[in-house]
């Protein structure tokens, strides 16, 4: 009998719901149902919690190969919250960039900030900002995901990311600002590195 055959059974045996299920070992409905639907398995801790709530070991739960493949998703849906965490401390780091002077400001191309530029029209500046506040809101919307067990917006929030860290890129080179380019650029490698790694 596979795991979420078990688990159902159990849970039917105690006459309990889905919804009290999941209040009596501390997840969500949702969590429950994908278990028993057989789209996933519980982590370590849930695992535990269920074996001691329904009175059983782990391994009456699970077969060794699910076991193995609860230990496998677990360590990719943990490398995936890693990816997200870093990928959003990157795009809240872009904030620097508000600030520090990386920007060429007159003739002569001597650094200045954001703020501080005066020979940039004022709705290049406006761009500037936008795209940076743009990308430092993504980046602390991600960090807010990442507290809850929500995968398809963090995956969402992460693409966004790196669309933000594309387009300003391109919108720094075109404008001739070499240095905020480089700065996205580097960040862009480095999100593209830690995605590619997470896949891998």
């Amino acid at each position: 009998m596979e795991f979420n055959e078990k688990l159902q059974q159990l849970r039917k045996k105690k006459g309990l719901t889905q919804e009290e299920l999941a209040q009596a070992i501390y997840v969500s409905r949702t969590a429950v149902s994908k278990w028993e639907s057989g789209r996933g398995y519980p982590n370590i801790d849930s695992l535990k919690e269920l074996a001691k709530f329904f009175s059983v070991t782990v391994d009456e739960l699970l077969s060794p190969d699910e076991i193995i493949t609860a230990a496998e998703n677990e360590k990719q849906e943990l490398i995936g919250n890693y990816t997200s965490l870093l990928c959003s401390m990157f795009d809240v780091f872009t904030a620097l960039l508000l600030f520090i002077p990386v920007f060429g400001n007159g003739a002569d191309k001597q650094s200045a900030s954001l703020f501080a530029l005066t020979d940039t029209q004022s709705w290049i500046k406006i761009i500037y900002a936008v795209i940076i506040v743009l990308t430092v809101l993504n980046g602390i919307c991600g960090l807010i995901i990442s507290w809850f067990d929500k995968p398809l917006w963090s995956k969402h929030r992460l693409i966004t990311g790196i669309a933000l860290s594309v387009i300003s890129c391109l919108l720094f080179i075109i404008t001739r600002q070499p240095y905020a380019g480089v700065f996205y650029f580097f960040i862009l490698i480095i999100k593209g590195w830690l995605i590619f790694r997470r896949k891998a």
